[in-house]
Parts: structure tokens; C-alpha cells; sequence
């Protein structure tokens, strides 16, 4: 098993792919949290009372401020580890050198709770920088309690259950162009629409709460999801962070199961 999880890293970080990655987590998680400092603690924000916002809520938005963008790309990450190698038809060789499917399967979700959570510490890393220069230069707490810590520990999780799902949705969808718009567009495109939608209704506001997005948003400390021009209650943390698990063991499941039957010849 350890040697099935080294040749996933392998596969991995002896491609051009890791450190351009790398590079779009760690500018969109300087950019971001740039931006949201700059205007939650502006003097336009000030003025329509956005200066009461607590310093630990402040924080941890800045903080968080590109874990948006930040999943969308573990999330491709998820989907290329297994499309790339439907493309390449190398995932005949990967099991022919390990014959036990579910083995090879197995390995490539610790491989990517670790990538993920290696691009989560990064993202981190560069968001509390930028974060905390700024809010310091603005006379804001840098860090006000626990729970600007923990809500930088669950992008962590959220960072690697994302890509767990793009993995579920790779194997689904064999063809890897294919599979990384169709991923891309659900989570960026319509999820999002669809959420606004939900929101208008009554009976919408429930289901809402479930959607990967809106329970990544809670997962990081969000205490409602706005749409629709009203508050719609989230779920504490870690039932969002449930939701996700959820969502993420479900693909994973499936794209096991799918993979132990499919011809890959």
C-alpha cells in the first residue's frame, strides 16, 4: 500500500502540473484576501455600519477570502489524476503493476487528501500573510481568538475533500476535457444560479444549505448563506463539514465501484 501511494505522488509531482497549481492557489489566496481587506475594512463599508462586523468573523473572512477559487482548482486537481490517466491510456499500465483495483483506488484518495491538504497549507500560508498585513496596517486584531485558527485548519479538510469529489466525478465522466468543464461549470456556474434560484422559495432555503458550496461556506465559519435577499440558516461546521465528507465519500465510492468493473483496455 505504501509503495501504491508513493507512485501516486510520483505521478503527481514529476509533472509540470503541480507547481502551476501551486502557483494559481497561492496567487488567488494573496489576491483575495488583498481585496476583501481592503474593502470590508474601507471607509464606504464604515459608513453602511460594516464596521461592527466582530474582529474574529473580520478575520477569518479575509483569511478565507480565496478558498473559492482555491477548490475549484483541487478540484481539477481531483479530476486530472484520474482523467489524465484515461487519456494518456496509462492507467492500463498503473494496473497491471498493481492488479488489485480498489488497492490503486484506495491510494489515490490519500494521495489527494494529501496533495490537497498540501495546497491548503500553502493557500493558508499566503492568505494569513497578506491578511494580516493589512488588517494590521488598519488597526484591526491580526488574531483575535480560536476560531480564526480553526476556520484555517477546516480549509484544510475542505481543500482535500474537494478534490476527492473531483476524483468521483473523473471517473464518472472518462473523458478528461469533458470532465473538468462539466466540474468546473456545476461548481462555479450553476450551483451558484441554482442556489440564487432555491433562495427565492420557501421550501428552497432547506435544500440550499446542502449544496457543496454553501456547505464549504459554513464549513469556514459563515453564520448564514445570503440569497435571494434573505438569510438562509447554515449548518454548525461540522455538519457542513459532514455534508462534504458525505459528498466526497459518496463519489469516491461510486468511481471505486465504476472502476472495478469497467474495461480499461
Amino acid at each position: 500500500m505504501v509503495l501504491a501511494i508513493r507512485s501516486e505522488f510520483r505521478k503527481f509531482f514529476t509533472t509540470r502540473m503541480w507547481w502551476g497549481m501551486g502557483l494559481a492557489v497561492i496567487v488567488a489566496s494573496l489576491a483575495f484576501p488583498a481585496l476583501y481587506a481592503f474593502i470590508f475594512t474601507s471607509d464606504g463599508m464604515a459608513e453602511i455600519g460594516a464596521s461592527a462586523i466582530p474582529d474574529a468573523e473580520l478575520a477569518s473572512s479575509v483569511y478565507t477570502g480565496g478558498i473559492q477559487v482555491a477548490y475549484l482548482l483541487t478540484l481539477a486537481i481531483g479530476v486530472l489524476t484520474i482523467g489524465s490517466e484515461y487519456r494518456h491510456k496509462t492507467i492500463t499500465g498503473t494496473f497491471l503493476a498493481t492488479p488489485k483495483r480498489a488497492k490503486v483506488m484506495l491510494a489515490k484518495v490519500i494521495s489527494l487528501l494529501g496533495i490537497g491538504a498540501l495546497y491548503g497549507l500553502a493557500s493558508v500560508i499566503a492568505a494569513f500573510t497578506m491578511g494580516a498585513i493589512i488588517l494590521n496596517a488598519k488597526g484591526h486584531k491580526v488574531w483575535p481568538d480560536a476560531s480564526v485558527g480553526r476556520s484555517l485548519a477546516l480549509s484544510l479538510l475542505v481543500l482535500g475533500l474537494w478534490a476527492l469529489i473531483g476524483l468521483g466525478i473523473g471517473i464518472l465522466i472518462p473523458n478528461q476535457i469533458a470532465a473538468l468543464f462539466i466540474a468546473i461549470g456545476v461548481a462555479w456556474i450553476v450551483e451558484p444560479l441554482l442556489s440564487v434560484l432555491l433562495a427565492t422559495q420557501e421550501w428552497g432555503k432547506g435544500i440550499v444549505r446542502f449544496f457543496p458550496s454553501s456547505a464549504t461556506n459554513a464549513v469556514l465559519g459563515s453564520a448564514a448563506q445570503s440569497g435571494g435577499g434573505e438569510a438562509i440558516p447554515a449548518f454548525p461546521w461540522w455538519g457542513a463539514a459532514l455534508v462534504l465528507v458525505a459528498y466526497a465519500a459518496i463519489m469516491a465510492a461510486v468511481g471505486t465501484f465504476l472502476t472495478l468493473r469497467r474495461d480499461v483496455t
